[in-house]
């Protein structure tokens, strides 16, 4: 035998509606840029040997971001998230002085930057 059994919406007293569907879409961190600025401080060696030792560039890649930044003033030597643009700079400013370069006093002048 067949009995009427009410619907969910007679017994709450509310209609049940449909939730919107949700995308996972993973925010993107805003990047950074690591800027290294020249000076007539540091010698070309100490800034391939700096950009191969903290970020693991091959010499001739070194080489290539030294003599721009010696051109140009200023050169990106990596665009990457806050934190990790933070820590770079970090560490150049921790590489110290350039031993061959008498009047030198401490590390190559670095900033970051957002990315526009």
């Amino acid at each position: 035998m067949l009995t009427d059994t009410p619907n969910l919406q007679s017994l709450t007293g509310t209609k049940r509606t449909k939730q919107p569907v949700r995308q996972n879409r993973a925010r993107q961190q805003p990047k950074y840029r690591v800027i290294l600025w020249n000076d007539d401080d540091h010698s070309f060696h100490y800034v391939v040997r700096m950009l191969k030792d903290l970020f693991g560039f091959p010499h001739t890649q070194g080489w290539q971001l030294a003599n721009e930044v010696h051109y140009h003033g200023q050169v990106v030597i990596l665009t990457t998230s806050y934190e990790h643009a933070e820590l770079k700079r970090e560490q150049i400013q921790a590489f110290g002085r350039d031993p061959d370069v008498r009047r030198c006093c401490g590390s190559m002048s670095v900033t970051i930057a957002p990315l526009t």
